[in-house]
């Protein structure tokens, strides 16, 4: 995901104004620890399930997170996995507990 060139500043603000029905819509899906970070305009999300599918399909047909994403979308690019309506997963490299 990245946020488009110039946007970097509403890309932020936007999330420390995150709706609340878009928490909520998060939590009900099952996602916690969720953090987003930018390295220039590259982002990456980080967010912790015990159903990734599950969660994923929850989303994908919650209005207020459909909402949310057209919404985003004005000011950020992203590929999307069809099979998940996600960004694609990356591969993990190195894990250290």
């Amino acid at each position: 995901m990245s946020v488009k060139p110039g946007y970097e500043e509403e890309y932020k603000r936007r999330h420390d104004e995150i709706w609340p029905e878009m928490l909520e819509a998060l939590q009900r899906a099952g996602a916690r620890n969720y953090s987003i970070f930018r390295h220039g305009t590259q982002l990456f999300a980080y967010l912790e399930t015990d159903d990734f599918e599950r969660m994923a399909k929850t989303l994908a047909a919650d209005p207020v997170n459909q909402r949310w994403q057209q919404w985003m979308a004005e000011i950020m690019t992203q590929e999307i996995d069809p099979q998940t309506q996600w960004p694609p997963l990356l591969p993990e490299m190195f894990h250290m507990d």
